[in-house]
């Protein structure tokens, strides 16, 4: 599995337990998070404990939705979810990412939550969401649920998800969504933000762990 150091770190050469951030590194995450100085101490030791080179890779984030998620694939999913974490798209995920990323999902407003989820679903980044790219998401959501679900007989694939979705919430009707479309029509359909909702804090990063 490969890591990326996490630069800037002042705890990375500490013991796990002993880790800290820097008073700067505090300041600098305070300001960019919802986390107060205690919970971002907790959560560096853990990330430090879990990913001792400093970082997350794709392989290690993927086995984090996996415990959640056994009798699905979450692995299409995941990568989707790990591309908007890695905000520098270094392929590895450093604490800053993990915890701004963290922040906006956990402690976020509703509106950061959709601006989040629209990011994960324009897949080319071009400022729109096409039924394709829509297509992709939801059929990597269908495939991490599995069984879990049972759904109504207008949502039983991925295709009739879709076409719902893009009935009620593409308003001008031009085959794709625009930020304020889809963030309209999110607050109507809980089911856009759901799958967002990890519960990192009960999760094992490291793979090793039994």
């Amino acid at each position: 599995i490969r890591f990326c150091k996490l630069e800037g770190s002042s705890g990375i050469n500490a013991e796990y337990g002993q880790a800290k951030l820097s008073p700067d590194e505090l300041r600098e995450l305070e300001d960019s998070t919802y986390f107060d100085k205690r919970e971002l101490q907790k959560w560096f030791r853990e990330f430090m404990k879990d990913c001792p080179s400093g970082s997350l890779s794709k392989d290690d984030f993927i086995r984090i939705y996996e415990q959640f998620f056994p009798q699905g694939n979450p692995s299409q999913f995941a990568s989707h979810v790990f591309k908007v974490f890695d905000s520098n798209s270094d392929g590895c995920i450093s604490f800053k990412e993990f915890i701004v990323a963290l922040s906006v999902t956990s402690k976020g407003s509703l509106d950061e939550k959709l601006d989040w989820a629209f990011s994960l679903y324009d897949l080319d980044g071009d400022g729109y969401i096409s039924s394709s790219e829509m297509l992709n998401i939801v059929n990597s959501i269908y495939e991490m649920v599995g069984n879990m679900l049972i759904l109504p007989k207008d949502e039983d694939t991925p295709q009739k998800r879709v076409r719902k979705i893009f009935t009620q919430m593409d308003s001008d009707q031009d085959g794709r969504l625009t930020r304020q479309e889809f963030k309209e029509g999110s607050k109507m359909d809980p089911f856009i933000v759901q799958a967002l909702s990890i519960d990192y804090d009960n999760s094992k990063l490291d793979p090793k762990k039994p």
